[in-house]
């Protein structure tokens, strides 16, 4: 346990550049705060005193504004930067090297017993206020947008954007990242949009259709235009025209 926090605490000098100090990371970081206590309170819940454990992680709740629940699965090197309002329930997996910004909920979709949250593999990167729903799975170096909500699996080394998530990048297996160990979060960055691609071809298309009723609207050549011959009805009240005879 002492191991892991010591992993928790070094690992934020490797992703903030705002961090100074080790004093500073300890005494004013409330991710690290929310790691150490459940650490503790994770401790206490395999050893079955369910109800201190959970006080434990209610005590670091109302401190840290972050909801760790004392049965989730925490690997080493979790990053949580600022925190404030982060969820992870009960049967979340959580790999190495994993980062979390403010606002994410990994949540559940259910209210059966049972594995009913998100499994994270090694070196995700969760924006800002995402949401990660249901016993899904995201694969190694996985990329999610700022409030992306996802409710689907998603592949090694993509990137998941919208609500619901869409995947508009996945990198071949056989490359490697630049940087695998930490991806980079601005990575993201001159990424299509899903949505706005699919708005543009459908405009693409009324223009096609646009063009083609304009063509087959026009005469071809050689026709002629031929008059519609004028109906005289039996109540019309128009005098006939009376021819003289020569």
């Amino acid at each position: 346990m002492f191991s892991r926090i010591k992993a928790d605490i070094k690992v934020v000098f490797e992703r903030d550049p705002a961090a100074k100090s080790f004093t500073e990371v300890l005494l004013c970081y409330p991710g690290v705060h929310a790691l150490i206590a459940y650490r503790l309170s994770h401790w206490l819940w395999t050893r079955n005193f369910h109800v201190l454990a959970r006080l434990v992680s209610h005590i670091a709740r109302f401190a840290t504004g972050i909801e760790i629940h004392p049965g989730a699965q925490v690997g080493r090197g979790l990053f949580i930067d600022h925190g404030m309002g982060v969820v992870i329930g009960e049967t979340t997996e959580i790999g190495d090297n994993v980062t979390i910004y403010h606002g994410v909920t990994l949540g559940g979709t259910t209210w059966n017993k049972g594995k009913r949250h998100p499994t994270l593999s090694d070196n995700v990167v969760i924006g800002a206020g995402a949401k990660v729903l249901g016993p899904i799975k995201l694969g190694k170096n996985v990329l999610i947008g700022s409030n992306a909500v996802v409710v689907a699996d998603a592949p090694d080394n993509s990137t998941v954007v919208g609500i619901p998530g869409r995947i508009i990048y996945s990198k071949p297996k056989n490359v490697e990242d630049r940087d695998a160990k930490f991806p980079s979060y601005a990575e993201t960055s001159g990424m299509p949009d899903p949505v706005a691609k699919a708005v543009g071809c459908l405009l693409d298309q009324v223009r096609q259709m646009n063009v083609r009723i304009k063509e087959l609207e026009q005469p071809e050549n050689g026709d002629k235009h031929i008059d519609t011959p004028t109906v005289h009805h039996a109540n019309s009240q128009s005098k006939p025209r009376i021819e003289e005879m020569s």
